[in-house]
């Protein structure tokens, strides 16, 4: 395949998109259908693993298009510090940690009402964070966070089972 064949990925952010955006401002994509028939929302980009410094952006980028936000569920392993609430807004926030390693993040607002988005790393490429943000938001997705960030060049293939050896130990040969 030549590469005038190649279809090209849309352009839909900046290839210095951290530097591009002003701080404070989340790098958020959500879907757009009313159904929410995918297994994800929406995908976050954020700037660093601070918590204090990245979830106010999220929030009230959240609050405007979903209403009051109450509760955040965040896995513990991938951030620094986590609070157990934050006040955003004058609104307090409660942040529930959760040692899942999904690459998400859950967004409550009312009782029963959540949302969950894909987390993309901040250490991310901008293409990588691009096609992982476009793919989460396509509509009737299925695929996993971990299994889209593995597809874009995002994130490794199970980390931690590189780090084994080929032969013996738990699983045997590979």
């Amino acid at each position: 395949m030549a590469d005038s064949d190649t279809p090209r990925v849309p352009q839909l952010l900046p290839d210095a998109v951290h530097q591009a955006v002003r701080p404070g401002t989340a790098l958020l994509r959500l879907v757009t259908t009313h159904t929410r028939e995918q297994v994800l929302d929406g995908a976050w980009w954020p700037r660093s693993r601070d918590i204090g410094a990245e979830l106010p952006g999220l929030i009230t980028a959240l609050t405007e298009h979903l209403g009051p936000v109450l509760r955040v569920g965040l896995d513990a392993d991938a951030w620094e510090d986590l609070p157990t609430r934050l006040v955003i807004d004058d609104r307090v926030v409660h942040i529930d940690p959760f040692p899942v390693g999904d690459n998400t993040v859950l967004i409550t607002r009312g009782d029963q009402d959540y949302f969950s988005l894909l987390v993309v790393p901040p250490d991310a490429t901008p293409d990588a964070a691009r096609a992982a943000m476009a793919r989460s938001v396509e509509a009737g997705n299925i695929t996993q966070a971990e299994q889209i960030l593995i597809d874009t060049g995002t994130r490794r293939a199970h980390p931690v089972l590189a780090e084994e050896p080929r032969t013996g130990g738990k699983g045997g040969e590979r």
